[in-house]
Parts: C-alpha cells; sequence; structure tokens
C-alpha cells in the first residue's frame, strides 16, 4: 500500500466510529489492533479499499479516506421564517462547492475530524519516514523546504502559496506554532505544546477551505504579516509579551468560520447570525465567539487566572472586531488625531491597544502592498468570492451586492478603488507612525499595483 501524507490516525484504544468504517478508503492496520478493541481484517477487507499491516506500529491505525466521499443526511440550511428573503434557502456547506470537497457540516462529525486532523499532525512525519521508496525522500525534501522558508518568516516577500504546498496545506498550524516559540510566547506564558497544537489544528479545520479568499491561507497571510509589523521597532520595543501573543491570536482567528459572504448577505437572506447580532459587526462578532470557543476548548489558557482569561478573551474581541471593514474610518480618525497632536504614547495602554487595533486591519488587507506576483494572486481570489456571491444573489431574484456582479465589475475596477479608498489612506498613516524601509516600501508596492490595475493596455476590460 502506498502511505500518503493524508493519513488521519485513530489510537485503537477505543472503537473506531461508525461512520468512519462505513467510508472508502485505503487503510494500514496495526497488527496488535485486536487487543485493543480495534476492527479484525476480516471486516476491514470488505470494505472498498487495500488493507496492509504495519509491525513497526502497533497502537495506530493509518486509514485514507478519499476526497470525493459525499456526506449524507446534510440538507440546507433553514431560512428564518419572516424575515427578508425568507424563501432563499442557501445551503453554507456547499457555498464553494465548486472549489474543492465539501467538508462535513454536522457538529458531531466535526469532533471527530478535529481528533483525526491533530493526531495526523503528529504523527504524520513519524509515518512517513518508516515508509519505503520516494515518499521517504519527499518527505524530507518538503520538510527542508519548509525549514528554509521559516527561516524567512520575518521577510516581506514571504511567498505564502508555496509554503502553503510545502506544508500540505498545514501552513497556518505550522507558521504560528513556530512563531510561538520564535517570540518565546510558550515559555512566558507556560504554554503546553501539545494544547497549543491542538488549538491551532482545530482553528485550520474551522476555516472554509472551499473559500476563495477567506479561508486558512488567508489567517496564513495575516499572521505572518503581523509578524513582520511586530519586528518594527516601534512595536518590538514597545508591546509587551501579552500584546503579541494577543496580535498573534488575533491574526489567526480573525475571519474564523467565515462563509464565504458579506454582512449584507446575511442581514438579507435572514440568517441566524445576523438576528443574534442585531445586524452590526456580525461576522466579526461570529470570529471572536468562534475563536474563544476554541480557546476553551482546548484549554490553552486554563492554567491562568480566571480574570485574566476574562480579560484576554474581552481583548481578543476588540482586535478582531477591529477588522470591520464598515468601522474603518473610525478608527482611522482616532489614529490620525493622535498622529496630528503628536500625543500617542506607546507606555499608555489604551494608546497602545489603538496601535494594535490599527495593526490587525493592516496585516488584514495588506494583499495590495505585497510585491505583484503575490498581490495580484489574492486578488483573483477576492473578486472569485464576491463575484460567486452574486451568481448565487442572481439565482435568487435578490439584488446583485456591490461589487459582486461578474457582468458590470472587473478585478481591475474593484483592486483600484480598494486601494483608492480604504488601503492608501491607511497605510499612509500607518508610515506616519513606524516610518521605517518596510513602511516606506509597502507604499512604493501599493503605488506600483494601482498603476498597474488602473493601466487600460493592461487590463482593457477594466470599465471607464
Amino acid at each position: 500500500m502506498e502511505v500518503c501524507s493524508q493519513l488521519p490516525v485513530l489510537p485503537l484504544d477505543r472503537p473506531v466510529p461508525q461512520h468512519v468504517l462505513r467510508r472508502r478508503g485505503a487503510i494500514s492496520l496495526g497488527t496488535s489492533s485486536a487487543l485493543f478493541g480495534g476492527p479484525s481484517p476480516r471486516q476491514l477487507c470488505k470494505r472498498r479499499g487495500g488493507v496492509s499491516y504495519n509491525s513497526a506500529d502497533q497502537a495506530v491505525l493509518y486509514l485514507h479516506l478519499l476526497g470525493d466521499v459525499k456526506q449524507r443526511g446534510l440538507g440546507p440550511s433553514e431560512p428564518v421564517h419572516g424575515a427578508p428573503h425568507s424563501h432563499v434557502k442557501v445551503d453554507y456547506q456547499s457555498f464553494h462547492c465548486h472549489q474543492g470537497p465539501v467538508r462535513p457540516g454536522a457538529r458531531g462529525l466535526k469532533s471527530h475530524r478535529r481528533r483525526l486532523s491533530f493526531q495526523r499532525g503528529l504523527k504524520n512525519r513519524h509515518l512517513l519516514q518508516r515508509a519505503p521508496g520516494p515518499q521517504h525522500l519527499l518527505d524530507q525534501v518538503y520538510n527542508c523546504q519548509v525549514k528554509c522558508m521559516l527561516d524567512k518568516v520575518d521577510s516581506w516577500d514571504f511567498d505564502i502559496f508555496m509554503f502553503d504546498r510545502a506544508t500540505n496545506g498545514n501552513g497556518l498550524v505550522t507558521l504560528t506554532f513556530h512563531l510561538f516559540l520564535q517570540l518565546g510566547l510558550t515559555r512566558l506564558f507556560r504554554l503546553d505544546p501539545i494544547k497549543l497544537r491542538s488549538f491551532l489544528v482545530m482553528v485550520q479545520a474551522d476555516y472554509h477551505q472551499r473559500n476563495p479568499y477567506h479561508n486558512s491561507l488567508h489567517a496564513t497571510d495575516v499572521t505572518q504579516a503581523m509578524y513582520c509589523f511586530l519586528r518594527q521597532p516601534k512595536l518590538a520595543t514597545t508591546l509587551s509579551s501579552c500584546d503579541m501573543l494577543l496580535a498573534l491570536v488575533a491574526a489567526v482567528t480573525h475571519d474564523l468560520d467565515h462563509p464565504g459572504v458579506n454582512q449584507g448577505f446575511l442581514v438579507r437572506t435572514g440568517h441566524h447570525l445576523a438576528a443574534l447580532y442585531k445586524n452590526s459587526s456580525v461576522l466579526e462578532s461570529h470570529h471572536w465567539r468562534c475563536a474563544v470557543t476554541l480557546l476553551r476548548e482546548s484549554g490553552l489558557l486554563d492554567h491562568l487566572p480566571i480574570t485574566d482569561r476574562l480579560n484576554l478573551e474581552e481583548r481578543l474581541g476588540s482586535l478582531i472586531l477591529a477588522t470591520d471593514i464598515s468601522q474603518q474610518n473610525r478608527y482611522l480618525a482616532r489614529f490620525r488625531e493622535h498622529l496630528d497632536r503628536e500625543d500617542l504614547s506607546m507606555a499608555d495602554p489604551s494608546h497602545r491597544h489603538l496601535v494594535l487595533q490599527i495593526t490587525m486591519k493592516c496585516a488584514d488587507i495588506c494583499n495590495p502592498c505585497r510585491v505583484w506576483r503575490l498581490s495580484s494572486q489574492w486578488s483573483s481570489r477576492v473578486t472569485a468570492e464576491f463575484f460567486h456571491q452574486g451568481d448565487v444573489e442572481k439565482k435568487h431574484g435578490m439584488a446583485v451586492s456591490p461589487l459582486c456582479d461578474r457582468l458590470s465589475d472587473s478585478t481591475a475596477h474593484i483592486q483600484a478603488g480598494f486601494i483608492r479608498h480604504v488601503v492608501e489612506p491607511l497605510f499612509r498613516e500607518w508610515c506616519r507612525f513606524s516610518c521605517t524601509s518596510l513602511s516606506h516600501r509597502m507604499l512604493a508596492l501599493l503605488q506600483t499595483n494601482l498603476d498597474r490595475w488602473t493601466d487600460p493596455s493592461q487590463h482593457p476590460e477594466t470599465p471607464s
């Protein structure tokens, strides 16, 4: 049997879930599995797939699940009766199903997937090193590439797409775990590495990989940008270790469980989240609550006093809520006033937290400030997500949201407007505050990218 890098791991000290046994795939079974209550080889041979034995590892069951397995019993979400467009039935589980396999939506199955994913992460390299043939060499090559890339994680030219391929789609876990060690946060806060990894795996699993843009790769990119900003002199010398911990956790979780549509869509379709958060910062509030849920579920901060944990959760919420693009002018006005009066003091906790909020905003929308080969890929991804929402709105007879009509909008038109009205004002103020070679370079790249988006010879389809 050929062992691949996507093998989940099931310890055989408890029965294998029935929904797993019913699925199609290839199996590698430890020779002593019967001693731990595992299924017998005869039962497994009845399934569609191959069975092999690994005498070197006698405590785990390796299970290769194919990507085209369909989940049953996952119907479309029910609309909220009496809400605008309550007749619209949007299946959020398969909203971007053309982008990849649909993930299980039932919470019971998600808990199983979390355990499998976490243990796969711990055992994956160990498993591949035992496998004969070229897979062993390939694993070594990719691990060396990941290590070389992590050595340059503070570079603004860091290729997050290549990193994602090198880590086999586990970039968020790999990069963030490395940054916690790099900044000494694991030691300073006495964080259990197992709980930290468990938390990161759950976070990565709760991002919707079918979303073209708002997925774990975007969170990884934002986290890498946040690390670059934290290393700038005005932040590196003034922020506390608690500030850095919050900044990284906020970057990792800031779009957690994003459905791939904007707030207006949720409000108009009567989504339960819109009612829960009273149509105000709906997505950002949901991201925050999801982050708190995973922090508590993983037990990462359980060793801290309850008052400290609640304070950290509250401050985490203020950082994530700052990413609401509709509230940017409010945050930017406060920041600009302090810069104009020259009274911004990093010794003041409230001022320091405002700077963290601005840093979080910069990390979230810094794509237009990257080099073109990276920036253009992000632009294509976010436009694809916008246009897909517009297609769904047309399908259900709804008014198409701004920037979501593929017939009247274009990537160049959307990006040029976004840079002029949202990104450039924010990063000019950031450059006033930071005044480093990186901040000036970001402004230069921003202008270069804007020139390319507004050049009619390169984008003739751009509306005039």
